[in-house]
């Protein structure tokens, strides 16, 4: 007896259909699969056989043969034990079977893993297969029920929360199953950052340039002896960008579905994500890949903050595989089994100190560093990942008097509000941030006037920019000018600019 059902497999961030079919005939007892299926795949037929047995079923006793189509997809993880299991119940008469040809139109879509006691355990990758139930026909979806709130994100679906395979049974042999109730709760968002920019004491050059990489989509690179701020600063980065937009909170929850990252019961992400992996992570780590690519920190912060801190202490490998991403904004990772896109739109944020010991140009302690150490210790930062910085800013430890001061700076809040302004007036005019202008954009956009010309033609005769430099202070120039709601660059937003280009 032949039943089929259908399920998805996740390739990248996005879910693809596949068919599941159970074929039960005679012979030896025993399981057979194919189409595909990896380590994991395989090993679901223990899982399957005690949790059928184990929920009360009968399991069939001739030989069972799984088909997962298409056979040029691998099929990997455990997301494929509830369709065969209930494939097995309806191949073994326990279940209504069903054999037409087109078998999305049997019921919804499966997807979920199975314990051995017959539960069905939360899932990873739920809202892209969501994302693909709701193109079926028709639009519905069982998956495990702790997944309930990341499913309900996708509108226009019927969903079948189960906790384990008797009562995704009993959905399939109900008259008129009914769709579970969407949740109405708290997101990320409605959770008030604790880290305020009214915690930085003075620093009024480093949260200047926090604020123009935050209004443009900018680059920042702070340089600065230990305990002067740069972490602090770079962790309220996120606080001062505004929320996502319905577009990027589904992109942002979506890479986090697929990588597992979600919370428990989490729902659409609003916040900007901020990742800070460490300095010993590997160059897969940071930009993913693996044999099955799954995203890695760079696409995890994307329409976030990717902070970088102690760069130099990162291997020269990893940082130069970021020098393409951060130009084209997604990253592209090719395997012999696929090739997987992953988006990669993050403002990054570097933190290094001016020397080994870190106390080079200090008043408070002397450096002991060699000139030799020095700059074997600045050149592991190459040329052309230093040029992808739009922003450079030298943090310089804050005296008592100042560090004790009692009246706080402007909060996160009101910066928040002008980061806001500007973006809106650039979305308005260009339909992108500053950071992104290209081309014939850039050229009408950062138009200059005669001083600023002559401004920006000095830096370059005297070799403080490159062609690319150029054009990011540019960039900045127009962020500058946006911040303060002037619809021309001044050359005071080109000095400034430049200012911020100059080597630290």
């Amino acid at each position: 007896m032949l039943a089929r059902l259908m399920t998805a497999a996740v390739c990248g961030v996005e879910a693809i259909p596949v068919s599941v079919e159970v074929d039960v005939g005679g012979g030896l007892p025993g399981m057979t699969m194919v189409g595909l299926p990896d380590a994991s795949v395989r090993e679901s037929r223990e899982r399957v056989r005690s949790a059928i047995r184990n929920s009360g079923f009968p399991f069939p006793n001739g030989h069972i043969t799984v088909n997962l189509a298409p056979a040029d997809v691998r099929k990997v993880g455990a997301a494929f034990d509830l369709p065969i299991a209930l494939g097995i119940l309806a191949a073994g008469g326990v279940l209504p079977h069903r054999q037409k040809a087109e078998p999305t139109r049997d019921g919804p879509l499966v997807a979920g893993g199975v314990s051995l006691d017959g539960g069905v355990p939360a899932m990873r990758g739920v809202l892209p297969i969501a994302a693909a139930a709701k193109l079926a026909t028709p639009a519905a979806l069982l998956f495990p029920a702790p997944n309930l709130a990341e499913a309900a994100i996708v509108d226009g679906i019927d969903l079948f929360p189960v906790r384990s395979l008797f009562e995704a049974a009993q959905m399939f042999t109900a008259k008129q199953p009914q769709p579970a109730v969407r949740p109405i709760g708290p997101t990320d968002s409605d959770v008030a950052s604790i880290d305020d920019l009214a915690d930085v004491a003075g620093q009024l050059l480093a949260r200047r340039a926090l604020e123009i990489a935050a209004a443009g989509g900018h680059h920042l690179l702070m340089s600065g002896p230990p305990g002067a701020g740069k972490t602090m600063l770079a962790r309220r980065l996120a606080g001062i960008l505004p929320p996502l937009s319905p577009d990027e909170a589904l992109a942002v929850t979506t890479i986090h579905s697929v990588a597992g990252t979600l919370p428990p019961g989490g729902g659409l992400l609003r916040r900007r994500p901020f990742r800070a992996p460490h300095h010993t992570c590997s160059e897969i780590a940071l930009v993913g890949g693996g044999s099955q690519p799954r995203p890695g920190e760079l696409s995890l912060a994307h329409h976030g903050v990717l902070f970088l801190d102690e760069l130099p202490e990162f291997t020269r490998r990893v940082l130069e595989t970021l020098r393409q991403p951060l130009e084209l904004g997604t990253i592209t990772i090719a395997r012999v089994a696929r090739t997987v896109t992953f988006p990669a739109r993050v403002t990054l944020v570097g933190a290094m100190n001016p020397c080994p010991c870190g106390y080079a140009g200090d008043a408070r302690k002397q450096c002991r560093c060699t000139p030799l150490a020095i700059e074997r210790y600045k050149s592991r930062l190459s040329g052309p990942m230093r040029d992808r910085f739009d922003l450079s800013v030298e943090v310089k430890a804050v005296p008592w008097g100042e560090l004790r001061a009692t009246s706080p700076g402007e909060s996160s809040v009101v910066v928040r509000q002008r980061v806001l302004d500007a973006r809106e007036r650039q979305m308005h005019r260009d339909g992108m941030l500053n950071a992104r202008l290209e081309g014939g954009a850039l050229r009408k956009t950062c138009a200059l006037d005669a001083a600023g010309e002559r401004m920006l033609a000095m830096a370059m005769g005297r070799q403080l920019l490159s062609a690319r430099g150029t054009a990011r202070v540019l960039r900045v120039a127009r962020t500058i000018a946006d911040l303060a709601g002037c619809d021309a660059i001044a050359s005071t937003d080109v000095a400034e600019a430049i200012q911020f280009r100059l080597p630290s």
